[in-house]
């Protein structure tokens, strides 16, 4: 008799769903990739339906009609009524006997602790942070922006460069490089041809977040006010993750605190001394690391921390997606 399944791990996000059919003993029986996660813009049903052809791809080529235990971190459950939603509109899928939907920052978390107890900052798009701990204790913040709070990640990096070099070229504020760089990167001679261009669409407005690198490259060329931007997310990412383990009694314990996302991924020196700088002065026992590994890992473990698995069969899991452990910052 063949394997069976025991975990379907979702990891649903803005720009794509992984998911992953794991068996007991650890083994990734069926891997597919499907299409964005965005139940704001199109409705939770829809949504689902994107995750589902992801599924029926999995589950056909893993040779089985469903699994015991649904594990999935969705981007959009930012608060329990959410969560709650979208635990009815996946568990009425039938994938699996029992269904737990996360946010999308849990996977990344999971996947670079070997046990679930840690904090998480995931900067790509947007910005956001959790913390656990074994117990099943969480910190989490709605992440919803400005509106919640919130400031950080690709698009409010680039609109933040977007207002110091508007500012810069027409008077009102200090002088910037970024005034030159961020409309060259688009071809264009000024940053009223490069506002005029975003608003008129002749530039997709979608393309403003490849500003972002731009940003970095121009802070590490040493221009203050670049570099400033930078600094002031570096103080993000610390002020979230040392809330998060001041809310789980984990300052005074030596702790991973995880970073992911593209930004933090791509580990632009300054940002990460800044951020590592911050953190040994306001949380002296955090152990930063980057986590490369792919968010669904994060979403399986943790169906397996459900099921109570061995820990041969974590390890089997890990050894199939991620490589020999996070790297240090």
């Amino acid at each position: 008799m063949g394997l069976t399944a025991s975990v379907l791990a979702v990891d649903a996000g803005n720009s794509k769903t992984d998911v992953a059919v794991v068996a007991a003993d650890g083994t990734v029986l069926a891997t597919a990739r499907g299409g964005a996660f965005r139940p704001p813009a199109v409705g939770v049903e829809k949504a689902v339906d994107k995750v589902a052809d992801a599924v029926t791809r999995a589950f056909a080529a893993a040779g089985v009609e469903s699994a015991d235990h649904v594990s999935a971190c969705l981007a959009n459950a930012d608060f329990p009524v959410e969560e709650e939603q979208l635990t009815a509109a996946l568990q009425a899928r039938a994938w699996g006997a029992r269904t737990e939907v996360r946010n999308d920052t849990f996977a990344v978390l999971r996947a670079g602790v070997t046990e679930p107890r840690g904090v998480a900052v995931v900067c790509g798009a947007g910005i956001n942070c959790v913390g656990m701990r074994p117990d099943g204790r969480t910190a989490r913040f709605p992440a919803l922006g400005r509106i919640s709070g919130d400031w950080g990640g690709g698009w409010g990096l680039a609109e933040e460069a977007m207002w110091h070099a508007s500012r810069a070229e027409d008077g009102r504020g200090a002088p910037t490089t970024l005034a030159r760089t961020l409309p060259a990167h688009f071809g264009l001679p000024s940053v009223y041809a490069l506002v005029e261009a975003l608003h008129l669409e002749h530039v997709e407005p979608v393309r403003q977040h490849e500003l972002t690198p731009v940003l970095f490259a121009t802070a590490a060329d040493g221009d203050p006010i670049a570099r400033s931007i930078v600094d002031r997310l570096a103080e993000e990412v610390v002020t979230m993750a040392t809330v998060a383990l001041e809310r789980l009694d984990l300052l005074e314990e030596e702790t991973p605190v995880l970073l992911g996302g593209g930004v933090l991924a791509a580990r632009h020196p300054q940002l990460d001394h800044g951020v590592r700088d911050l953190l040994a002065a306001r949380a002296p026992k955090a152990v930063p690391r980057v986590v490369t590994a792919p968010p669904v890992l994060g979403a399986a473990l943790l169906g397996l921390d459900r099921a109570q698995a061995r820990e041969e069969a974590h390890e089997r899991l890990r050894a199939h997606f991620a490589p020999p452990g996070p790297s240090g910052v």
